[in-house]
């Protein structure tokens, strides 16, 4: 069994973070993208006043344009960061549920399909006379033993004959042992 300290990590592309460390690369690429902001706006409006030609200045009612323009900008970015930060509460709790019902699997006989695209000697994808991919379906039966989610896609690990395979929720067919019909 793993120790508690992988439990608090996120694999992202392949590369696994612990929590602390992926929110802080999270944060340090939200703060390079919001290089304009209130100040960096208010700044470029003095500076655009401060250099007017003072024998045609600009009209009052520009600025206060300008400055509504900038107020409703900050507030469509204040709502979607409120709406984002919604968004990942709920996927996270999404996220909790799911692994809370996946969990209850453990123990359990699953029964799977997985279908994959048949292949030719140099690895290209083989195609019937219609054009479409040919493929190959095979089932499986096993225990599930663990619970995984891997760049936010959920899956289980079964066990099957001693050897470990992570099945995607989508393919499961059946959860269960099946009854023995009568002879």
């Amino acid at each position: 069994m793993s120790d508690s300290t992988s439990l608090n990590t996120i694999t992202v592309n392949g590369t696994t973070y612990s929590a602390a460390d992926y929110e802080a690369q999270k944060a340090t690429k939200t703060n390079s993208n919001n290089s304009l902001d209130k100040d960096a706006f208010l700044q470029l409006l003095v500076t655009q006043m401060q250099y007017q030609d003072p024998l045609d200045p600009q009209d009052n009612s520009e600025y206060v344009a300008q400055l509504a323009q900038f107020s409703a900008l900050e507030q469509m970015t204040n709502v979607y960061e409120s709406v984002s930060d919604v968004s990942k509460l709920v996927s996270n709790i999404d996220t909790s549920v799911l692994v809370s019902q996946l969990s209850s699997m453990i123990g359990q006989e699953v029964q799977w399909t997985t279908t994959t695209a048949q292949t030719d000697a140099n690895g290209k994808a083989i195609v019937d006379e219609n054009g479409n991919t040919v493929t190959k379906s095979e089932s499986y039966t096993g225990k599930v033993t663990g619970v995984s989610i891997t760049d936010g896609v959920p899956t289980v690990i079964a066990d099957v004959n001693g050897k470990s395979m992570q099945v995607a929720i989508g393919e499961i067919t059946r959860i269960g042992e099946v009854a023995e019909t009568a002879k």
